[in-house]
């Protein structure tokens, strides 16, 4: 069957489809697109229809729905489950959008809205694979299954308890997931691994109110000071975290994966100038790829407190606060981390201040052997399609499902992504190359054919 010119020929009818779905603001974090977030998945479910899954579920939730679709009629073959997400990232600020983000343009080979890339673009592309297959072909190679959700944006508050009510009906051998990018135009990657997260906040408090610096200053505690002075005993000066224990379960780092970093032959220096600094920083002995991919790190996010107006205000103020976010890599524990980093600040905390910690968001690391025969495939795949193989990659990145697919299913997961990195995902002028568009179609025909043996 000739995949590339079914789809060639296809390929403007298929455009328009995707520029419809991409019309629909189905931002989930806004309450007001309530309804948009139950027409996405409601075109969702009607495009399953159209390409032949027998059963179309859209399932409630407290939040916003989850679609459920399947065609099993591959005895002794695979079951892949394909996940992916209707719902977008707000598109503030508008006025630096060139053209309206739910009015899908075409412009330089790129279709530019919001949800391009992000996730629609791709997750049309596993609707219309399975379409073609089953046209071409009259069947599938293998039993394929749908799960859909409308809240990746916010975390996925819905999708873990679906999993779990139900284990049985998302049974399967693999888990796809096109939900992230090539290493660069023509360079495909396969993500093995994603960092995982905990946040938390801090707050200081000194006296019982503001007080005058001259009258006070030199005599009373301040608590901006007292801040600095905590927040700087949280890394020594080699880049490391001094956190007693923070590194239990930070595997280190074996010479075949420091090898598969090592051939994205990533450029420092340019990396530097694009970015206008001085020099990069990290934890000493890593490269940026190592420091960024597959080692944990605790970052600042927020620092206020006293006096942000206009002019001088001699003020010494009586409380000051923080925003803090770690990415965990290996077996890193959320939550005995978020301990351990509270126990630090608490020893730490300077004389005459008074420590509040808050705990915020847990999520564990994802990581996957580059050498199981499921990514293997996925690389060839890959190869067939554009003439180079995969890379194995482990993304800075943090998508707390992918590790829940993974221990709940008791399945692998393929991150088959056909982004690119600078398509500004969550930013203005999202938008989604058309050449992975058309590749894309195919390396997913591709695997699914591969995978039927």
């Amino acid at each position: 069957m000739n995949y590339e010119s079914y789809f060639q020929q296809l390929r403007e009818q298929h455009l328009e489809q995707l520029k419809q779905f991409l019309t629909i603001p189905s931002i989930s974090a806004l309450s007001e697109h309530k309804q948009d977030m139950n027409e996405a998945a409601q075109w969702v479910a009607q495009k399953l229809k159209e390409a032949g899954m027998d059963i179309v579920e859209v399932h409630p939730t407290s939040g916003h729905p989850i679609v459920y679709a399947e065609h099993l009629h591959a005895p002794g073959k695979p079951t892949v489950l394909i996940y992916g997400h209707y719902d977008v990232q707000p598109v503030d600020p508008l006025h630096l959008w060139e053209t309206p983000p739910f009015e899908p343009t075409v412009r330089g080979g790129k279709l530019y809205a919001r949800g391009a890339t992000d996730d629609k673009g791709q997750l049309f592309l596993h609707i219309k694979a399975i379409e073609a297959l089953l046209r071409q072909e009259g069947e599938l190679p293998v039993n394929v299954k749908f799960c859909i959700e409308g809240e990746e944006e916010i975390s996925s508050p819905s999708l873990p308890a679906f999993m779990k009510t139900n284990e049985e009906k998302l049974a399967t051998d693999v888990v796809v997931i096109s939900d992230t990018s090539l290493l660069e135009k023509g360079k495909p990657a396969i993500s093995t691994g994603l960092r995982g997260l905990c946040s938390l906040e801090v707050a200081i408090q000194t006296a019982n109110t503001d007080l005058h610096s001259g009258t006070y200053g030199g005599g009373v505690p301040n608590a901006l000071h007292a801040l600095v002075e905590l927040l700087a005993s949280l890394h020594d000066d080699k880049g490391r975290i001094t956190v007693e224990g923070f590194y239990e379960g930070v595997p280190e780092l074996s010479a075949a994966m420091r090898e598969e970093f090592a051939k994205q032959q990533f450029n420092e220096e340019k990396l530097q100038d694009h970015l206008g600094l001085d020099a990069l920083y990290g934890e000493e002995g890593y490269s940026f790829v190592e420091r960024t991919g597959a080692r944990p790190t605790l970052e600042l996010n927020g620092v206020y407190g006293g006096f942000q107006g206009e002019g001088t205000k001699t003020v010494i103020p009586k409380e000051a606060h923080a925003k803090i976010t770690c990415r965990l890599v290996g077996n890193q524990d959320p939550v005995a981390t978020l301990e351990r980093i509270s126990a630090h600040l608490h020893t730490h905390v300077p004389t005459g201040a008074k420590l509040t910690v808050t705990p915020g968001e847990k999520a564990r690391a994802f990581n996957m052997d580059p050498n199981h025969p499921m990514l293997q495939i996925a690389a060839d795949a890959y190869e067939e399609v554009y003439g180079t193989r995969a890379i194995f990659t482990k993304d800075g990145g943090s998508i707390p499902i992918v590790e829940t697919f993974s221990r709940v299913l008791s399945a692998p997961v393929v991150m088959m992504g056909f982004g690119l990195p600078d398509e500004n995902l969550h930013a203005p002028n999202e938008h989604f190359n058309l050449e992975n568009f058309d590749k894309g179609l195919l390396t997913i025909v591709a695997f699914l054919k591969r995978l039927k043996g």
